[in-house]
Order: structure tokens, then C-alpha cells, then sequence
């Protein structure tokens, strides 16, 4: 038994390393009626990596279940966690979440993050003049900046970066909210929530007020209680740094308010609201993939909320649309065209 345990966790570490080597953001496992799948997921595009029998892929799933802290037994419903590991003296995190599927086993994907590697704003951005502007709004001592797009598309790279350069050329005190850590780093003091222990959003928010941050990083705002914590957060007089899913900035407005966010409440508390993806660039010494932003920040943001509260419909100027920056990637040449 115990020998067939050491198989499992040395399969487990194998998988993580193997991932970690192609240089996957994730690992998936997906399950059919014969056998699990998984897949590497790099730069938006899945690999197959392989497969493994069913009863192997289920005592993987659970193991790393195991490691992340969550109920082995429970596979009927979704379910989340983290955990740690070293890899060649480098320490990573690692984020976990189950699905159940309509072949009543779980599938599992796993985010694979470096510790301590939050990347310099300035770097990440394919036109200097973006990461300028998100800079200058960090700038404020007061308000909520939201990074939005979908799944894949960096906004946790981009919160990660500006967070730390607001406490490392800034000399703010930043504290964050996360539910769980998805990576660890030095730089801030990070709060994992814990419903389990009492340590909800609300009461994580109040204690963190203690601590006279300047900077509150809220991890994603995905429901009601996580946006409610935001906006108090903002109105207590500090800068929030979070992120939402949504299509565009103005699609993160009125998700915000579809979370029981009132327009006045928007008009008191957001400051920006950039929107990213990333794209393929020609390669020189830069990276491969760059992130392109649209930002709706100062009169623009004004002129959205007000059409927003009027019920009119309201558009982004070209040149800061997503669109416009890849055109103008494309003509400078700077863009791969696929």
C-alpha cells in the first residue's frame, strides 16, 4: 500500500515537472469513459501531454487534492485550493480546482506560478505609453483600478506587476485579499480567505484595515460579497487593485452593478478599468507575447458612467480600443499576423 502511494505522489511531482518543463501556465486532466487526458496549456493553446488509466488519474486528482488542503471524499462538487513545491531550488505555487463531469469522475487543472516572480510593469506592455498610464493611476491615494478580460489573457500578471511597483517605487504598504494566494510573493502581505475558519472577505477586509495599508489588492472580484469589498475597501479612503472576467472595460461596469454595485457607488470609487489581451510579437530580446490595454480612465471613464446612468449607449474612442493597438502593431510590425 504504501509502496503504491510513493508511485502516486513520485507520478504527481513527474506530471508537475514535466508541465513546468514544456513551460505550461496549466495542467489539465480530463476525463472520458476509458481514461484521463491531460493537456499542457501554453500561450492560450492546449497540448495533449499524454493519458493515464482511470484509477491512476483518479488517485492523482486525489492526492493533489490532498496537497491543496480540500475534501477527498467530496467529487460531486466543484472545489478549489493551493500548495506549494520546490522545483531545482525554485519555489512555486500551485493553483487547484475540480470540476465533477457527466462521467461521474472529476477533472482537475492545475495554474503552475513562480514565487516571487511578478514581472516589471513596464515590461509586459507592447506600447510604453499603456503601462505609463496604469502607473499614473496607481499614482492616486484613493479609488479602484480593475484589470478585465477573459481567462488567459495576463490581468493577474498585470495586478501582480503594478502591486509591486507600487510598493517597491512607490513605498506603499500593500496588503491583499485572496481566495486562494495563487502566488506568493515578498513584497506584500497577502490574506488567504477561509470561510471554513471565519475568515470571510468582510471580516478579512476589516482586519486588514488594521494594518493601515495603502494598497488593497482584492485577488478577482467574481460575486456579490467579493465586490461589496471592494467598494467599501475604496470608500474607506485607499487604492483597490483587482480583477474581473468580462468582455470589455464597459462590460466590467455593468457586471459591477449586475454584483448590486450602484452607479453612484461606481462614480465615487473607479478610477480605471483596463482591458487586456495579449498578443504574439515579432520576436526580438522582448518576450513572445506582449499585453496590449485599453484603458478607460479620467474624462472617458466620466463620459461612460454618465451615458451609463442615462441609458445611452456609449463607445470607446478608436485610438484606445483594442482593435486600433493592433492595427497599429501590424503596421509598425511589431505583431505577428497568424
Amino acid at each position: 500500500m504504501q509502496q503504491e502511494e510513493n508511485v502516486v505522489e513520485q507520478r504527481c511531482f513527474q506530471l508537475l515537472k514535466k508541465a513546468h518543463q514544456f513551460g505550461a501556465s496549466d495542467l489539465h486532466m480530463i476525463p472520458n469513459e476509458e481514461n484521463y487526458i491531460y493537456y499542457f496549456k501554453k500561450t492560450s493553446q492546449m497540448f495533449e501531454a499524454g493519458q493515464l488509466p482511470l484509477n491512476l488519474g483518479i488517485r492523482i486528482i486525489s492526492y493533489f487534492k490532498f496537497l491543496s488542503s480540500l475534501d477527498i471524499s467530496e467529487k460531486r462538487k466543484p472545489q478549489s485550493g493551493s500548495f506549494q513545491h520546490m522545483f531545482n531550488s525554485q519555489k512555486f505555487s500551485f493553483r487547484v480546482s475540480t470540476l465533477p463531469s457527466v462521467y461521474g469522475k472529476e477533472s482537475l487543472v492545475i495554474r503552475l506560478q513562480q514565487h516571487d516572480n511578478a514581472k516589471i510593469i513596464h515590461s509586459l506592455s507592447l506600447f510604453r505609453g499603456a503601462s505609463d498610464k496604469i502607473v499614473e493611476l496607481a499614482n492616486q491615494r484613493q479609488g479602484m483600478i480593475l484589470f478585465v478580460g477573459p481567462t488567459g489573457s495576463g490581468k493577474s500578471t498585470s495586478m501582480y506587476s503594478l502591486t509591486k511597483y507600487c510598493a517597491e517605487n512607490m513605498n506603499r504598504h500593500v496588503i491583499s485579499l485572496e481566495d486562494p494566494v495563487e502566488n506568493s510573493q515578498s513584497y506584500l502581505l497577502q490574506i488567504q480567505v477561509n470561510e471554513r475558519s471565519g475568515v470571510t472577505y468582510a471580516k478579512g477586509l476589516k482586519a486588514i484595515l488594521r494594518h493601515s495599508p495603502d494598497v488593497i489588492m482584492i485577488g478577482e472580484i467574481r460575486d456579490e460579497d467579493t465586490a461589496k469589498a471592494a467598494i467599501q475597501a475604496s470608500l474607506t479612503g485607499h487604492l483597490v487593485v483587482s480583477t474581473i472576467h468580462a468582455k470589455d472595460g464597459l462590460g466590467a461596469l455593468y457586471r459591477l452593478m449586475d454584483l448590486g454595485i450602484s452607479i453612484d457607488e461606481l462614480k465615487q470609487t473607479v478610477t480605471g478599468v483596463v482591458t487586456q489581451r495579449l498578443v504574439s510579437v515579432v520576436k526580438t530580446k522582448s518576450p513572445e507575447l506582449s499585453a496590449i490595454y485599453e484603458i478607460i480612465a479620467d474624462d472617458v471613464l466620466e463620459d461612460a458612467l454618465l451615458s451609463i446612468s442615462e441609458g445611452n449607449t456609449f463607445k470607446v474612442p478608436v485610438p484606445l480600443t483594442l482593435s486600433y493597438q493592433i492595427e497599429r502593431g501590424i503596421r509598425e510590425g511589431v505583431i505577428k499576423i497568424n
